[in-house]
């Protein structure tokens, strides 16, 4: 079974027009404190959160916090 994952960093509402004008080098600003942990999702369902870790060259989500496997499970399902 693959699903999705996603590690949430953050999100913002952003009006189409400005959407429109974002070009390379562009800084979107989010009102979260970058030390805040970040959201670990299946299927854009919440399951956990974790810090943001180096491996390597790489960047990876050390989890701090999982859910109930009865909603981790649901989250993997058919919408």
């Amino acid at each position: 079974l693959s699903v999705p994952v996603i590690v949430k960093l953050a999100e913002r509402k952003m009006r189409l027009t400005e959407v429109m004008k974002l070009a390379r080098g562009t800084i979107i600003e989010f009102q979260k404190p970058a030390e805040e942990p970040l959201d670990l999702m299946v299927n854009n369902v919440p399951i956990g959160r974790g810090d943001v870790v180096k491996v390597g060259e790489n960047f990876g989500l050390r989890i701090i916090q999982i859910g109930k496997a009865a909603d981790t499970l649901r989250a993997m399902g058919p919408k």
